[in-house]
């Protein structure tokens, strides 16, 4: 729970009203009315949350905002305001506001959105954490808060790059064995000949290559997580092996005769249809019933764009840190291009392009011309133009690809691992964009 919650609103009875709503609520709520007070306030006290109004003597909101973002970078703010305004918000997104909300306030929504905050910070407090106003996104949340206590497996399912690992470390990190083992095993990334042996382990002398005894992740996970990300990447024979230790939560090693007992609880991921994977015939029925006693969905970006800005001003923020950066903003021009693109490669293409233009901004706002040159294609185009938004989201993909096989020194495979879809995947990919 967060040590303290800051309100700011010149107006008194809102600060009262609300501190006593939070207090209702558990919460160590203080307030202040006057703007001029906050920096020194700040200094002084340990505050987690602050919400704040945007219209108030002095200092504006928006203003105070900007000089908060300046020396408290990690504060979490949320804006309130009794005269609301689409530029208001838009304003407040952009100077790093997680949420804007009009008075009077929707209490249920703010208490939601509090408790997300802790959920998400709690997980991980100095890492990636999810950030979002999307009822979906935070109906998933409140899902994984009430799985993560639980031994049940999970299957998290989604496109590339939604988020999918993220959702996993959240279950782990609030799960009755946090301190415990956390094992992670990409499917697809490890070659079909060297796929048992990893998730096995082997004894010295099992083939060729086997000069010593090596444990598998079963073996390394016991008392802990197991995540198996790409789980639709596994063969059937492999998957018939998994099935066993689910079972009988026991395995040999390759080359062993012994059979060793393990207890961990089974985390997959995947961005395909393993029901439809099942029709087929490529996966195991019995084997998704094991492993999908809680399903989680993530939606693609493009389906909660009012997450785009948000997100995108935490990334900000991160990379503020790691470049030794002062980016306080985005342009309206950057603003317009982030908002209409569909993000074909998710969280991770938004989280590559804020990298990329954090390095490259040479002043407080990142212009259009800190984005990689494919983004600028909208720019000049009416939003109606189909051939220019078809040519913007071909260029995007293709950023995406080659970004990841420079990230990955050419390596294909590695490539593939990194924007987690198969090696096929990537090559079809490649001959459609050309990129062969």
């Amino acid at each position: 729970m967060f040590s303290k919650i800051l309100i700011v609103d010149d107006e008194l009875e809102v600060c009262l009203s609300l501190s006593e709503v939070l207090r209702g609520k558990g919460y160590n709520a203080i307030h202040c009315s006057d703007p001029e007070e906050i920096l020194p306030l700040l200094e002084r006290e340990h505050i987690g949350l602050a919400i704040m109004d945007v219209r108030m003597p002095t200092i504006g909101g928006i203003d105070l905002l900007k000089q908060i973002r300046r020396r408290f970078d990690q504060l979490p703010v949320i804006m309130i305001s009794g005269y609301a305004s689409v530029e208001n918000a838009v304003r407040a997104m952009k100077y790093g506001a997680l949420n804007f909300y009009t008075k009077p306030i929707p209490i249920p929504s703010l208490m939601q959105e509090i408790r997300n905050l802790e959920l998400s910070e709690r997980a991980y407090p100095q890492a990636d954490r999810i950030i979002t106003h999307n009822q979906r996104m935070q109906r998933m949340i409140s899902l994984v808060e009430k799985a993560a206590p639980t031994e049940a497996s999970v299957v998290i399912t989604g496109e590339s790059g939604t988020g999918k690992e993220l959702v996993a470390d959240m279950l782990h990190a609030m799960s009755g064995r946090p301190d415990a083992a956390y094992i992670k095993m990409n499917c697809a990334a490890i070659p079909e000949s060297l796929l048992e042996s990893e998730m096995f382990g082997h004894e010295k002398g099992a083939f060729t290559d086997a000069k010593s005894l090596q444990k598998g992740k079963v073996e390394l996970a016991d008392g802990g997580t197991l995540f198996l990300d790409e789980i639709g990447d596994m063969s059937l024979s492999t998957q018939a092996k998994m099935l066993r230790v689910l079972q009988e939560k026991r395995f040999t090693r390759l080359g062993g005769t012994e059979p060793i007992k393990t207890d961990f609880r089974i985390i997959a991921a995947t961005h395909r249809d393993l029901q439809q994977m099942i029709r087929e015939g490529a996966f195991r029925e019995d084997l998704y019933y094991r492993l999908s006693v809680i399903t989680i969905h993530l939606p693609p970006l493009r389906e909660r764009t009012e997450d785009v800005l948000p997100v995108a001003q935490e990334f900000v923020q991160q990379f503020n840190r790691a470049y030794a950066k002062t980016v306080m903003r985005f342009s309206d021009e950057v603003v317009d291009v982030l908002q209409r693109h569909t993000w074909p490669g998710n969280v991770r293409e938004l989280k590559n392009i804020v990298e990329r233009a954090v390095i490259f901004c040479e002043s407080d706002t990142i212009e259009l011309a800190d984005l990689p040159e494919q983004y600028h294609i909208m720019e000049g185009h009416g939003g109606d133009s189909g051939s220019s938004i078809q040519e913007f989201e071909t260029e995007s993909a293709r950023y995406v690809i080659l970004e990841a096989l420079k990230q990955s020194n050419g390596m294909k495979t590695e490539a593939a691992r990194r924007l987690n879809i198969t090696r096929k995947t990537l090559y079809n990919r490649m001959k459609r964009l050309n990129l062969e």
